[in-house]
């Protein structure tokens, strides 16, 4: 089913809404989940969180894209569930992995994640994607939007593992100096 009809039902509260989202849409916002919580039980979990916050959200919220939509929701309801149970006991997945990678070039003791919620560097950073080619922004939305394995972006792009990791460091260190030169860090 096309998104616009999909959106077009959970305009007018139709519960095949959840359902169509959740046949067109499950695999990839469980692997979103997946990625961040790292257990699949609390990536099912957030999974199923996903789909009741749709139906809250829409209306009054109409999304442009429908996956992209989802896609934010899940990322949200897991980082959210990351924080709120105790991630180093039960395994974290790709999120304390791609948090390291982050933390040793932030020099504030400010959650980069708040940061980033409150607006903060969200122009700085929508300005170096819009910098960016293609490929590098595919790679770093993967990497520190939808937490994917280096492995697994780099099978999606045809690249060697070594080649993603160092795409990744690059982008990491352009995006850190500007930051700096814009008095964000």
């Amino acid at each position: 089913m096309e998104d616009e009809r999909i959106i077009g039902l959970f305009i007018a509260r139709n519960e095949d809404a959840v359902s169509e989202a959740q046949q067109k849409y499950s695999r990839y916002c469980g692997s979103i989940a997946a990625n961040i919580l790292g257990s699949r039980e609390d990536a099912e979990e957030a999974v199923n969180d996903t789909w009741l916050a749709a139906w809250n959200a829409i209306p009054p919220h109409i999304p442009e894209r429908l996956q992209s939509f989802l896609g934010r929701l899940t990322r949200n309801i897991s980082m959210n569930k990351l924080r709120n149970e105790n991630a180093q006991k039960r395994g974290s997945g790709e999120a304390k992995v791609v948090f390291d990678e982050v933390s040793e070039w932030l020099s504030s003791g400010q959650d980069v994640e708040d940061t980033v919620d409150d607006g903060i560097i969200t122009d700085s950073l929508n300005e170096f994607l819009g910098s960016i080619s293609e490929t590098e922004r595919n790679v770093f939305v993967r990497r520190y939007v939808y937490f994917q394995p280096v492995a697994e972006i780099a099978q999606a792009h045809g690249f060697s593992v070594s080649k993603v990791k160092s795409m990744l460091l690059r982008l990491r260190n352009r995006l850190r100096k500007k930051l700096e030169k814009e008095e964000l860090l």
